[in-house]
């Protein structure tokens, strides 16, 4: 009998128990799972999201080999109405920039590269777009505009190139002292091994860097 007893003790313990917190237990129990539910939901969209973006991207990728402008155009549209999530999306972009300019398109160009600078998820891929930008805007003569979009913090990896295409600028604006600054530091964040510094030294002797440096 005394076993019952304190049996009994124990149940009605436990009855006790989840009257006070049953209801709590239970809804964080739910929560936690719904959680997990939704995360292995949004794991699998991702994929889902990302498998679908890559067949349109190759997609836009034949008809870039094709220099079919228009279809490009419409795949890139596509990718960012759908997939911006994606990297596709900003490779997209960039393709279609490039098919436009090269089909002498330089609205659609310009469209192209303002989107991925501006929407794109990754910095890289946001920082080559303002780099090209750039340079369709050295070309219209928006030099202000292409030196705007060339300020802020850039990636190391991009710090030279950023320099040198600042350089262009200042040297169309006939700032020369600017644009020597401007191209030196291309140099000075350029590795030794880049076949792009001859180029830079070569823009830098043309507007008297080599005279400044010698003199200095």
């Amino acid at each position: 009998m005394a076993y019952d007893l304190e049996e009994q003790e124990q149940l009605d313990s436990i009855k006790d128990w989840w009257k006070k917190y049953g209801n709590l237990i239970t809804w964080v129990l739910i929560i936690a799972l719904g959680g997990y539910a939704a995360w292995n939901g949004w794991k699998t969209w991702q994929r889902n999201q990302a498998a679908q973006a890559g067949v349109l991207y190759e997609e836009l990728q034949k008809a870039a080999a094709a220099k079919d402008n228009a279809k490009v155009t419409r795949a890139a549209a596509d990718l960012q109405d759908k997939f911006s999530r994606t990297a596709y999306a900003q490779m997209g972009a960039l393709a279609a920039a490039r098919t436009a300019f090269e089909a002498n398109d330089l609205k659609a160009a310009k469209a192209q590269l303002e989107w991925a600078a501006k929407q794109g998820k990754d910095e890289e891929y946001r920082a080559v777009a303002k780099i090209r930008l750039a340079g369709i805007l050295l070309d219209e003569k928006a030099y202000d505009e292409g030196l705007k979009l060339l300020e802020g913090d850039f990636t190391p990896a991009f710090a030279a190139i950023v320099a040198d295409r600042k350089g262009d600028i200042l040297v169309a604006q006939n700032k020369l002292e600017e644009a020597r600054a401007a191209y030196r530091t291309a140099l000075e964040k350029m590795d030794e091994t880049n076949p792009g510094r001859q180029l830079v030294q070569l823009k830098l002797d043309a507007i008297g860097g080599a005279g400044d440096k010698s003199a200095a």
